[in-house]
Protein backbone atom coordinates (compact mmCIF):
# COMPACT_ATOMS: atom_id res chain seq x y z
CA UNK A 1 0.00 0.00 0.00
CA UNK A 2 2.52 2.50 0.81
CA UNK A 3 4.74 1.63 -2.31
CA UNK A 4 1.82 2.16 -4.11
CA UNK A 5 0.96 5.63 -2.52
CA UNK A 6 4.55 6.44 -3.04
CA UNK A 7 4.84 5.42 -6.69
CA UNK A 8 1.22 6.91 -7.54
CA UNK A 9 2.31 10.14 -5.53
CA UNK A 10 5.63 10.79 -7.50
CA UNK A 11 3.78 10.59 -11.04
CA UNK A 12 1.56 12.65 -9.91
CA UNK A 13 3.99 15.44 -8.91
CA UNK A 14 6.09 14.69 -12.31
CA UNK A 15 2.56 16.12 -14.44
CA UNK A 16 2.20 19.04 -11.64
CA UNK A 17 3.84 22.27 -12.44
CA UNK A 18 3.99 25.93 -13.62
CA UNK A 19 4.03 27.67 -16.29
CA UNK A 20 7.64 27.92 -16.19
CA UNK A 21 8.36 23.69 -15.48
CA UNK A 22 6.35 22.96 -18.61
CA UNK A 23 8.27 25.52 -20.64
CA UNK A 24 11.11 23.90 -19.32
CA UNK A 25 10.44 20.30 -20.03
CA UNK A 26 8.86 21.13 -23.71
CA UNK A 27 12.44 22.95 -24.32
CA UNK A 28 14.39 19.52 -22.75
CA UNK A 29 11.90 17.21 -25.25
CA UNK A 30 12.39 19.47 -28.42
CA UNK A 31 15.97 19.18 -27.82
CA UNK A 32 15.39 15.32 -27.61
CA UNK A 33 13.46 14.96 -30.57
CA UNK A 34 16.61 16.75 -32.85
CA UNK A 35 18.92 14.07 -31.13
CA UNK A 36 17.17 11.20 -31.91
CA UNK A 37 16.81 12.79 -35.01
CA UNK A 38 20.30 12.96 -35.56
CA UNK A 39 21.15 9.84 -34.02
CA UNK A 40 18.64 7.93 -36.37
CA UNK A 41 20.17 10.05 -39.40
CA UNK A 42 24.23 8.16 -38.08
CA UNK A 43 22.81 4.72 -37.56
CA UNK A 44 20.99 5.25 -41.30
CA UNK A 45 24.53 6.44 -42.63
CA UNK A 46 27.12 4.82 -40.14
CA UNK A 47 29.74 7.04 -38.19
CA UNK A 48 31.42 8.13 -41.59
CA UNK A 49 28.24 11.37 -40.98
CA UNK A 50 30.48 12.26 -37.54
CA UNK A 51 34.15 13.64 -37.95
CA UNK A 52 35.46 10.76 -36.70
CA UNK A 53 37.96 8.75 -39.07
CA UNK A 54 41.17 5.65 -38.89
CA UNK A 55 43.18 8.06 -37.75
CA UNK A 56 41.17 9.53 -34.98
CA UNK A 57 38.56 7.37 -33.60
CA UNK A 58 37.50 8.56 -30.72
CA UNK A 59 35.96 12.10 -30.46
CA UNK A 60 33.50 13.99 -29.04
CA UNK A 61 31.17 11.13 -27.88
CA UNK A 62 34.21 9.80 -25.80
CA UNK A 63 35.57 13.29 -25.02
CA UNK A 64 31.76 13.87 -23.06
CA UNK A 65 31.75 10.45 -21.53
CA UNK A 66 34.73 10.54 -19.90
CA UNK A 67 33.78 14.44 -18.35
CA UNK A 68 30.44 12.77 -17.38
CA UNK A 69 32.36 9.90 -15.55
CA UNK A 70 33.69 12.63 -12.93
CA UNK A 71 30.78 14.24 -12.72
CA UNK A 72 29.32 11.63 -11.16
CA UNK A 73 31.98 10.49 -8.94
CA UNK A 74 32.26 14.01 -7.77
CA UNK A 75 29.05 13.40 -5.45
CA UNK A 76 31.30 11.99 -2.99
CA UNK A 77 32.51 15.56 -2.08
CA UNK A 78 29.21 15.76 -0.79
CA UNK A 79 28.97 12.44 0.78
CA UNK A 80 32.48 12.59 3.11
CA UNK A 81 31.69 15.41 5.34
CA UNK A 82 27.67 14.89 5.26
CA UNK A 83 28.17 11.04 6.54
CA UNK A 84 31.71 10.61 7.77
CA UNK A 85 31.84 13.72 9.12
CA UNK A 86 28.05 14.41 9.88
CA UNK A 87 28.01 17.83 9.07
CA UNK A 88 24.49 19.30 8.94
CA UNK A 89 24.68 22.12 6.58
CA UNK A 90 26.24 19.80 3.81
CA UNK A 91 23.77 16.38 4.85
CA UNK A 92 20.96 18.78 3.75
CA UNK A 93 22.39 18.42 0.30
CA UNK A 94 23.55 15.40 -0.60
CA UNK A 95 20.58 13.77 -1.80
CA UNK A 96 21.04 15.95 -4.50
CA UNK A 97 24.21 15.56 -5.12
CA UNK A 98 23.71 11.93 -5.67
CA UNK A 99 20.57 12.50 -8.00
CA UNK A 100 22.60 14.21 -10.25
CA UNK A 101 25.17 11.40 -10.36
CA UNK A 102 22.29 9.24 -11.04
CA UNK A 103 21.73 11.56 -14.25
CA UNK A 104 25.22 11.67 -14.71
CA UNK A 105 25.57 7.85 -15.32
CA UNK A 106 23.14 7.43 -17.29
CA UNK A 107 24.00 9.78 -19.87
CA UNK A 108 27.54 8.26 -19.89
CA UNK A 109 25.77 5.31 -20.72
CA UNK A 110 23.94 6.91 -23.73
CA UNK A 111 27.49 8.38 -24.89
CA UNK A 112 29.13 4.53 -25.17
CA UNK A 113 25.99 3.86 -27.25
CA UNK A 114 26.10 6.24 -30.09
CA UNK A 115 30.09 5.86 -30.05
CA UNK A 116 29.28 2.43 -31.11
CA UNK A 117 29.05 1.60 -35.07
CA UNK A 118 26.94 -1.15 -34.02
CA UNK A 119 24.84 -0.41 -30.88
CA UNK A 120 22.69 -3.33 -30.55
CA UNK A 121 25.68 -5.52 -29.29
CA UNK A 122 25.62 -3.15 -26.46
CA UNK A 123 24.21 -5.62 -24.26
CA UNK A 124 27.18 -7.73 -24.51
CA UNK A 125 28.13 -4.57 -21.63
CA UNK A 126 25.83 -5.79 -19.60
CA UNK A 127 27.19 -7.39 -16.16
CA UNK A 128 25.48 -10.76 -15.96
CA UNK A 129 23.61 -10.87 -19.22
CA UNK A 130 26.21 -10.14 -21.85
CA UNK A 131 29.61 -11.93 -22.49
CA UNK A 132 32.03 -9.81 -20.86
CA UNK A 133 35.82 -10.39 -21.59
CA UNK A 134 36.92 -9.15 -17.70
CA UNK A 135 40.54 -10.63 -18.20
CA UNK A 136 40.67 -9.14 -21.43
CA UNK A 137 38.86 -5.58 -21.65
CA UNK A 138 39.56 -2.42 -18.84
CA UNK A 139 36.51 -1.29 -21.38
CA UNK A 140 34.41 -4.42 -19.57
CA UNK A 141 35.17 -3.49 -15.97
CA UNK A 142 34.47 0.45 -16.72
CA UNK A 143 30.81 -0.65 -17.61
CA UNK A 144 30.81 -3.02 -14.71
CA UNK A 145 32.15 0.13 -12.06
CA UNK A 146 29.92 2.31 -13.37
CA UNK A 147 26.34 -0.34 -13.76
CA UNK A 148 27.06 -1.15 -9.93
CA UNK A 149 27.36 2.93 -9.21
CA UNK A 150 24.55 3.51 -10.49
CA UNK A 151 22.51 0.81 -8.87
CA UNK A 152 24.18 1.25 -5.73
CA UNK A 153 23.48 5.37 -5.98
CA UNK A 154 19.54 4.20 -6.90
CA UNK A 155 19.05 2.19 -4.18
CA UNK A 156 21.09 4.29 -1.50
CA UNK A 157 18.86 7.20 -3.01
CA UNK A 158 15.37 5.56 -3.23
CA UNK A 159 15.54 3.84 -0.04
CA UNK A 160 16.27 7.51 1.97
CA UNK A 161 13.47 9.16 0.33
CA UNK A 162 11.08 6.13 0.97
CA UNK A 163 12.14 6.11 4.15
CA UNK A 164 11.59 9.85 4.53
CA UNK A 165 7.89 9.50 2.86
CA UNK A 166 7.11 7.18 5.41
CA UNK A 167 8.41 9.88 8.26
CA UNK A 168 11.10 7.61 9.33
CA UNK A 169 14.69 7.49 9.63
CA UNK A 170 16.28 5.36 7.09
CA UNK A 171 17.88 2.09 7.67
CA UNK A 172 21.43 2.87 9.23
CA UNK A 173 22.23 -0.63 9.22
CA UNK A 174 22.15 -1.75 5.61
CA UNK A 175 22.14 1.82 3.81
CA UNK A 176 25.29 3.57 6.14
CA UNK A 177 27.75 0.53 4.85
CA UNK A 178 26.38 1.20 0.96
CA UNK A 179 27.17 5.38 1.32
CA UNK A 180 30.31 4.80 3.04
CA UNK A 181 31.23 2.17 0.33
CA UNK A 182 29.85 4.79 -2.43
CA UNK A 183 33.07 6.51 -1.54
CA UNK A 184 35.46 3.96 -2.68
CA UNK A 185 33.39 3.57 -5.45
CA UNK A 186 33.20 6.73 -6.71
CA UNK A 187 37.09 7.24 -7.15
CA UNK A 188 37.02 3.39 -8.61
CA UNK A 189 34.87 4.55 -11.55
CA UNK A 190 37.26 7.35 -12.61
CA UNK A 191 40.34 5.82 -11.64
CA UNK A 192 38.97 2.85 -14.18
CA UNK A 193 38.22 4.99 -16.59
CA UNK A 194 41.55 6.66 -16.42
CA UNK A 195 43.16 2.98 -16.93
CA UNK A 196 40.74 2.75 -19.97
CA UNK A 197 43.29 5.12 -21.49
CA UNK A 198 46.37 4.13 -19.53
CA UNK A 199 46.07 0.68 -21.08
CA UNK A 200 46.53 1.72 -25.04
CA UNK A 201 50.29 1.49 -25.31
CA UNK A 202 50.29 2.75 -28.81
CA UNK A 203 49.27 6.21 -27.24
CA UNK A 204 52.22 7.54 -25.49
CA UNK A 205 50.06 10.43 -24.58
CA UNK A 206 47.91 8.74 -22.34
CA UNK A 207 50.40 6.73 -20.62
CA UNK A 208 50.63 8.81 -17.95
CA UNK A 209 50.72 7.28 -14.30
CA UNK A 210 49.49 10.81 -12.81
CA UNK A 211 45.71 10.34 -15.16
CA UNK A 212 43.83 8.60 -12.48
CA UNK A 213 44.73 11.66 -9.89
CA UNK A 214 44.07 14.10 -12.75
CA UNK A 215 41.16 12.88 -13.65
CA UNK A 216 40.09 12.38 -9.98
CA UNK A 217 41.01 16.34 -9.44
CA UNK A 218 39.44 17.52 -12.27
CA UNK A 219 36.31 16.00 -11.43
CA UNK A 220 36.00 17.27 -7.78
CA UNK A 221 36.28 20.34 -9.62
CA UNK A 222 33.61 20.35 -12.22
CA UNK A 223 31.17 17.98 -10.29
CA UNK A 224 30.77 20.76 -7.41
CA UNK A 225 30.64 23.72 -10.08
CA UNK A 226 27.76 22.37 -11.47
CA UNK A 227 25.89 21.79 -8.19
CA UNK A 228 27.14 25.14 -6.70
CA UNK A 229 24.91 26.80 -10.13
CA UNK A 230 21.81 23.89 -9.21
CA UNK A 231 21.78 24.82 -4.98
CA UNK A 232 21.30 28.25 -5.72
CA UNK A 233 18.68 27.74 -8.74
CA UNK A 234 16.83 25.77 -6.49
CA UNK A 235 16.83 27.56 -3.14
CA UNK A 236 15.23 30.56 -5.59
CA UNK A 237 12.71 28.55 -7.50
CA UNK A 238 11.87 26.19 -4.32
CA UNK A 239 11.22 26.20 -0.57
CA UNK A 240 14.24 24.41 -0.02
CA UNK A 241 17.10 25.97 2.38
CA UNK A 242 20.32 25.76 1.28
CA UNK A 243 22.66 27.68 3.61
CA UNK A 244 25.38 29.90 2.66
CA UNK A 245 27.32 28.39 5.07
CA UNK A 246 26.90 24.53 2.85
CA UNK A 247 27.73 26.49 -0.72
CA UNK A 248 30.76 28.42 0.75
CA UNK A 249 32.03 24.98 2.34
CA UNK A 250 31.67 23.26 -1.18
CA UNK A 251 33.31 26.12 -2.71
CA UNK A 252 36.35 25.88 -0.37
CA UNK A 253 36.73 22.39 -0.95
CA UNK A 254 37.14 23.31 -4.73
CA UNK A 255 39.59 25.54 -4.28
CA UNK A 256 41.58 22.69 -2.62
CA UNK A 257 41.03 20.19 -5.78
CA UNK A 258 41.91 22.73 -8.15
CA UNK A 259 45.22 23.47 -6.68
CA UNK A 260 45.78 19.79 -6.73
CA UNK A 261 44.35 19.76 -10.61
CA UNK A 262 46.81 22.74 -11.61
CA UNK A 263 49.81 21.13 -10.08
CA UNK A 264 49.29 17.91 -11.77
CA UNK A 265 48.90 19.23 -14.91
CA UNK A 266 51.89 21.52 -14.86
CA UNK A 267 53.59 18.48 -13.34
CA UNK A 268 53.01 16.61 -16.52
CA UNK A 269 53.78 19.55 -18.47
CA UNK A 270 57.41 19.91 -17.32
CA UNK A 271 57.98 16.09 -17.83
CA UNK A 272 57.05 16.13 -21.38
CA UNK A 273 58.94 19.63 -21.65
CA UNK A 274 61.98 18.78 -20.21
CA UNK A 275 63.03 15.06 -20.97
CA UNK A 276 62.03 16.76 -24.84
CA UNK A 277 61.93 12.80 -26.02
CA UNK A 278 60.31 11.34 -28.92
CA UNK A 279 56.52 11.46 -27.65
CA UNK A 280 56.83 15.02 -27.24
CA UNK A 281 55.47 15.68 -30.28
CA UNK A 282 51.81 15.22 -28.79
CA UNK A 283 52.48 17.26 -26.24
CA UNK A 284 53.80 20.68 -28.42
CA UNK A 285 50.67 19.25 -31.14
CA UNK A 286 48.71 20.34 -28.35
CA UNK A 287 49.92 23.51 -26.67
CA UNK A 288 51.88 25.15 -29.75
CA UNK A 289 50.62 23.34 -32.66
CA UNK A 290 52.79 21.61 -35.31
CA UNK A 291 52.86 23.93 -38.26
CA UNK A 292 50.00 24.90 -39.80
CA UNK A 293 47.93 22.13 -37.68
CA UNK A 294 46.98 24.33 -34.81
CA UNK A 295 43.68 24.08 -33.98
CA UNK A 296 43.76 22.75 -30.66
CA UNK A 297 46.36 25.91 -29.20
CA UNK A 298 43.32 28.48 -28.52
CA UNK A 299 41.42 25.98 -26.66
CA UNK A 300 43.74 24.50 -23.67
CA UNK A 301 45.16 27.25 -23.45
CA UNK A 302 41.83 29.29 -22.68
CA UNK A 303 41.01 26.06 -20.49
CA UNK A 304 44.15 26.87 -18.51
CA UNK A 305 43.30 30.76 -18.01
CA UNK A 306 40.18 29.98 -16.80
CA UNK A 307 41.09 27.42 -14.32
CA UNK A 308 43.91 29.48 -13.23
CA UNK A 309 40.91 32.22 -12.80
CA UNK A 310 38.76 30.22 -11.15
CA UNK A 311 41.35 28.55 -8.60
CA UNK A 312 41.69 32.64 -6.97
CA UNK A 313 38.10 33.23 -7.31
CA UNK A 314 38.08 30.31 -4.75
CA UNK A 315 40.59 30.67 -3.50
CA UNK A 316 40.29 34.17 -1.74
CA UNK A 317 37.20 34.03 1.01
CA UNK A 318 36.07 37.23 -0.31
CA UNK A 319 35.59 35.89 -4.06
CA UNK A 320 34.39 32.87 -2.55
CA UNK A 321 31.73 34.50 -0.38
CA UNK A 322 30.64 36.58 -2.74
CA UNK A 323 27.78 35.22 -5.54
CA UNK A 324 28.93 37.06 -8.33
CA UNK A 325 32.76 36.29 -8.63
CA UNK A 326 31.54 32.57 -7.23
CA UNK A 327 29.55 31.93 -9.92
CA UNK A 328 31.70 33.49 -12.49
CA UNK A 329 34.66 31.17 -10.73
CA UNK A 330 31.88 27.74 -11.06
CA UNK A 331 31.18 28.35 -14.96
CA UNK A 332 35.14 28.68 -15.81
CA UNK A 333 36.20 25.77 -13.83
CA UNK A 334 33.69 24.17 -15.18
CA UNK A 335 34.28 24.98 -18.81
CA UNK A 336 37.73 24.54 -18.44
CA UNK A 337 37.68 21.13 -17.54
CA UNK A 338 35.41 20.27 -20.05
CA UNK A 339 38.06 21.15 -22.98
CA UNK A 340 40.48 20.06 -20.85
CA UNK A 341 39.01 16.33 -20.41
CA UNK A 342 37.48 16.62 -23.84
CA UNK A 343 39.87 17.77 -26.93
CA UNK A 344 42.65 18.39 -24.89
CA UNK A 345 43.21 14.97 -23.41
CA UNK A 346 41.44 12.57 -26.86
CA UNK A 347 42.75 14.50 -29.55
CA UNK A 348 46.35 14.60 -28.93
CA UNK A 349 46.81 10.77 -28.36
CA UNK A 350 45.72 10.15 -31.97
CA UNK A 351 47.67 13.19 -33.40
CA UNK A 352 50.03 12.60 -34.91
CA UNK A 353 49.48 9.52 -36.00
CA UNK A 354 52.09 6.10 -36.02
CA UNK A 355 52.62 7.44 -39.44
CA UNK A 356 53.07 11.04 -38.68
CA UNK A 357 49.54 12.29 -39.70
CA UNK A 358 47.97 15.17 -37.99
CA UNK A 359 44.09 14.84 -39.13
CA UNK A 360 42.34 18.02 -37.29
CA UNK A 361 39.21 16.47 -35.75
CA UNK A 362 36.27 18.96 -34.75
CA UNK A 363 33.40 17.59 -34.24
CA UNK A 364 30.58 17.39 -37.03
CA UNK A 365 26.89 19.02 -36.97
CA UNK A 366 25.39 15.68 -36.20
CA UNK A 367 27.60 15.00 -33.21
CA UNK A 368 26.99 18.48 -31.73
CA UNK A 369 23.19 17.73 -32.10
CA UNK A 370 23.45 14.32 -30.61
CA UNK A 371 25.48 15.45 -27.73
CA UNK A 372 22.85 17.82 -26.88
CA UNK A 373 20.15 15.47 -26.95
CA UNK A 374 21.60 13.43 -24.73
CA UNK A 375 22.35 16.16 -22.14
CA UNK A 376 18.87 16.72 -22.51
CA UNK A 377 18.15 13.52 -21.34
CA UNK A 378 19.89 13.85 -18.51
CA UNK A 379 18.63 17.25 -17.47
CA UNK A 380 15.31 15.87 -17.77
CA UNK A 381 15.95 12.83 -15.76
CA UNK A 382 17.21 15.36 -12.90
CA UNK A 383 14.40 17.79 -13.29
CA UNK A 384 11.85 14.72 -12.30
CA UNK A 385 13.88 13.21 -10.01
CA UNK A 386 13.93 16.68 -8.49
CA UNK A 387 9.87 16.98 -8.89
CA UNK A 388 9.52 14.22 -6.47
CA UNK A 389 12.81 14.15 -4.08
CA UNK A 390 12.44 18.16 -3.45
CA UNK A 391 8.42 17.81 -1.94
CA UNK A 392 9.54 14.94 -0.07
CA UNK A 393 12.58 16.71 1.88
CA UNK A 394 10.02 19.60 2.74
CA UNK A 395 7.55 17.41 4.26
CA UNK A 396 5.37 18.16 1.56
CA UNK A 397 4.83 14.80 -0.13
CA UNK A 398 4.54 11.97 2.61
CA UNK A 399 2.55 8.83 3.55
CA UNK A 400 0.40 10.71 6.01
CA UNK A 401 -0.65 13.32 3.69
CA UNK A 402 -1.82 10.97 0.77
CA UNK A 403 -3.90 8.20 3.30
CA UNK A 404 -5.80 11.53 4.07
CA UNK A 405 -6.42 12.74 0.97
CA UNK A 406 -7.44 8.74 0.45
CA UNK A 407 -9.82 8.74 3.02
CA UNK A 408 -11.04 12.58 2.40
CA UNK A 409 -11.57 11.38 -1.19
CA UNK A 410 -13.32 8.31 -0.29
CA UNK A 411 -16.07 9.61 2.21
CA UNK A 412 -16.93 12.08 -0.64
CA UNK A 413 -17.82 9.00 -2.66
CA UNK A 414 -19.76 7.81 0.33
Amino acid sequence: MNIRNFIKGSLKLMFKGSKVYWAWMLFLLILIVIGCASYIYQLKNGLIVTSMRDNVSWGFYIGNFTFLVGIAASAIILVIPAYLYNWKPIKEIVILGELLAISAIIMCLLFVIVDLGHPELIWHMIPGIGKLQLQNSILAWDSVVLFLYLILNFVIISHILYSTFNIKIFSKKYILPLIYFSIPAGIAIHTVTAFLYNGVSARPFWNSAILAPRFLASAFCSGPAIMLILFQILRKTTRLKISNEALWKVAELMAYTIFVNLFLTGAEIFKEFYSNSEHFVYTQYLYFGIGEHNTLVPYIWMAIVFDLIAFVLFLLPKTRQNFTTLNIGAVLIFLGVYVEKGIGLIIPGFSPDTLGEIYEYFPSRTEFFITIGIFSVGFFIFTLLLKVAVPIILGEFNNTMTLKKGRSESDMNT
